[in-house]
């Protein structure tokens, strides 16, 4: 892989890299555009705020009103849990790079948040499988349904898909930083990933990447298999129904997950799946935050728009306190 030695930016960029302590990451994340920095900074904030505000929402209406205890619910509050993760994981980084350019950034910490951020990715592939499958039986096997998801099923679906990113996401942080970086250490992103970290280490990673090409594609391309071949029976069974109000409820029970599922694919794929040739660190960038603070500011969004019980419950819990109030 070339490895890049100067940071971009021009001189202003090297002199971060190398004002830095020794050993420090800078991270140089939009240094390109510095005109757009204190724009950006503002957006970027108001999305972070947007996304905390919409998935602490998503994660707590489950558990504050009865009528969303279903599995379907439950799969989806693991799901705003996780993006609340990923979201405190990288955008604090992203406005202290915006609003203080050249801070340093310790390999320890630098660790964690490659480490967090592999996690919930892995994390996030597998809870959007395992709400398919939960789609799956509620549209083709309505019958079984209660059987087959029962609560215990679900709790241990989701501690599997929580815990299954942590192995591989620790093995690939142990080994990118058990590499000599070298030069300035100036990353071409706003967040630590294998790419930017890879541009600044000087050994052969001909292995590692191919162990992680590998990964990525056994975590992304199969789960998006699985969840290609639900939707596929789940139309199948849909197409069948001899009543098109019965047709059209039971789409759209699967729009919101299948729009989040495109919104993710769409734009995690384009990054670490498109070839090596392709790579532009600035084109990369833009794209990164579309899936870093867009997604995660859109999926609550997206469901609550789309989904009359979590609609109802929203409108319920805007009402609760003036039903509670003196004189009620």
């Amino acid at each position: 892989m070339p490895v890049a030695r100067t940071p971009p930016g021009g001189p202003a960029a090297l002199a971060w890299a190398n004002q830095s302590g020794a050993r420090d990451f800078v991270l140089l994340g939009l240094a390109h555009v510095p005109r757009l920095r204190a724009l950006l900074a503002t957006l970027s904030l108001a999305l972070f705020l947007l996304a905390l505000l919409g998935n602490a929402l998503i994660a707590l209406l489950p558990g504050l009103d009865p009528a969303l205890r279903a599995p379907m619910y439950f799969f989806l509050r693991q799901l705003a849990l996780v993006e609340l993760c990923f979201s405190l994981d990288v955008a604090p980084r992203l406005l202290l790079t915006l609003l203080r350019p050249g801070r340093g950034v310790s390999p320890a910490a630098c660790a964690l948040q490659l480490l967090l951020v592999l996690s919930c990715v892995t994390s996030e592939c597998f809870l959007l499988t395992a709400m398919a499958w939960d789609r799956f039986v509620a549209i083709c096997r309505p019958l079984h349904y209660g059987a087959l998801v029962s609560l215990r099923r679900c709790r241990l679906l989701a501690a599997a898909c929580w815990l299954a990113g942590v192995p591989v996401a620790l093995v690939f942080t142990i080994w990118l930083f058990s590499f000599p970086f070298c030069g300035p250490r100036g990353i071409r992103h706003f967040f630590c990933d294998i790419a930017p970290l890879l541009s600044l280490v000087c050994a052969d990673t001909r292995v590692f990447e191919a162990n992680v090409l590998a990964a990525t594609v056994l975590v992304m391309f199969i789960p998006f298999c699985l969840i290609a071949t639900s939707y596929a029976r789940i139309l199948l069974v849909v197409l069948r129904m001899p009543s098109a109000s019965g047709r059209l409820k039971a789409l759209s029970t699967c729009a919101s997950h299948l729009i989040v599922v495109i919104l993710f694919y769409g734009t995690t794929g384009v990054i670490h799946l498109r070839p090596k040739a392709s790579y532009s660190p600035e084109s990369k960038q833009v794209v990164s935050l579309s899936y870093t603070l867009v997604t995660p500011m859109l999926s609550p969004l997206i469901y609550s728009l789309r989904n009359k019980e979590v609609k109802a419950a929203l409108g319920r819990l805007c009402r609760w306190p003036r039903r509670s109030g003196p004189g009620t």
